[in-house]
């Protein structure tokens, strides 16, 4: 199976999604800070809202995998790389005492591959291992923390540890400590799954490039220009980083454009704030309306020229997709609204096709305004995904969407 990604619209053939499992349960007040959650959603609900949004991607053609399934199926057609892969998994989880260190190795060596993956994901509470040989200070003082690798409730986001672009992938030095680790599922899914190890795919950026990158800043305009947010999770060295790639591998990739945004938590990443849905038409977080610096990466010779333009969002658009550009604000004009529904992802639609997207059913207000503008809107229940703050977009990464 190779990586198809040109557009952010065209149809999608098959997305890579994660269903919410036990690390949700691993949340507590005190750990959501260092967590990346605002909030403890319930498992239960937030499983069967998961669920009805993979349905309606079936029920509209798309192939939904799993990451977790993914690695265990990697991790089966190659056995031998299980060593290296706890391996990697325990050296990144922060664990500084060497007894618990070497606990958790065999721990984790002593479970079946599918509860390895799980485990992994869920977080190894510090009441689950007993390590012997506790002779210093930092032996003990791990204790005292209730994990020794701490849960990934942020896997639930697929758009974040890699973006596919055109038929490769970039897989990120994410920003945060919490979520670092979840780009090694994403490297083993892609060097060791049989659908795609004989594929050839190009790393853009692997994961330990020196840089942050995360994919929720990363948008496929179309087959010549990617939208990349300068967020305060993605570096502007790794855009052009990613950009001279790109270049130099003679890609269909021409012209990036580079956003800079506030990094604030409201443009967490440009996604956020900006999302693609028919032919021209975008929704957007009414506080992206303002003129906007933008640094327009393109090709000359060898090289990445930079060129800083300030201008509206409308008119960056219109001058690289060359059609007029629809503007949709989250909420509609009413500040209260908007400011609601963008706290609720309202702008933060993922588009199965040309016109057709997937939506937060409790945005009732943007969701209204873009049925009158003519796109077809498929609503999913929200109650408790939506307290991950994180859309239908966030959740999905796609693999393969039809050409445009």
């Amino acid at each position: 199976m190779k990586v198809n990604v040109f557009s952010e619209i065209g149809k999608l053939n098959s997305v890579l999604l994660h269903r919410p499992g036990k690390e949700l349960e691993n949340l507590t007040p005190d750990l959501l800070e260092r967590l990346l959650f605002d909030d403890i959603p319930y498992l239960k609900v937030a499983q069967e809202e998961h669920d009805a949004f993979a349905d309606v991607l079936r029920e509209n053609g798309a192939e939904v995998l799993y990451i977790k399934d993914m690695v265990i199926e990697a991790l089966n057609h190659h056995p031998e790389q299980i060593n290296n892969f706890i391996t990697q998994f325990v050296e990144e989880s922060g664990i500084l005492s060497k007894s618990v260190k070497s606990a958790i190795y065999e721990y984790l060596k002593s479970l079946n591959i599918d509860i390895l993956v799980d485990k992994m994901i869920v977080g190894i509470r510090s009441n689950e291992v007993i390590s012997k040989n506790k002779v210093s200070i930092m032996d003990m003082l791990e204790d005292e923390y209730p994990f020794y690798t701490d849960p990934m409730p942020n896997i639930l986001f697929q758009r974040d540890p890699f973006a596919s672009i055109g038929n490769g992938v970039a897989i990120n030095n994410m920003y945060t400590e919490a979520r670092q680790r979840e780009t090694i599922l994403s490297e083993y899914m892609f060097k060791y799954h049989p659908r795609f190890e004989n594929e050839e795919i190009p790393f853009y950026i692997k994961r330990h490039n020196r840089y942050n990158s995360e994919g929720g800043d990363i948008l496929v305009l179309d087959k010549n220009t990617l939208a990349i947010g300068i967020s305060k999770r993605t570096d502007p060295r790794a855009i052009e980083k990613l950009a001279k790639k790109l270049f130099n591998e003679h890609t269909s990739f021409n012209t990036i454009l580079a956003f800079n945004i506030p990094k604030t938590r409201a443009f967490m990443h440009l996604d956020t704030v900006f999302t693609q849905i028919d032919y021209g038409i975008f929704t957007i977080h009414p506080g992206i309306m303002k003129d906007l610096t933008i640094f327009e990466l393109t090709k000359e010779d060898a090289l990445v020229k930079v060129s800083k333009v300030v201008t509206s969002l409308e008119n960056i658009l219109e001058k690289h997709l060359k059609r007029p550009i629809k503007l949709i604000n989250c909420g509609g004009e009413d500040t209260i609204t908007s400011g609601r529904e963008q706290w609720n992802d309202g702008a933060n639609t993922l588009a199965i096709a040309p016109g057709k997207v997937i939506v937060y059913s409790r945005n009732h207000v943007t969701n209204e305004i873009l049925r009158e503008a003519g796109v077809t809107v498929l609503e999913i229940p929200s109650s408790e995904l939506s307290r991950g703050r994180g859309g239908p977009r966030c959740m999905s990464m796609p693999l393969d969407r039809e050409d445009i």
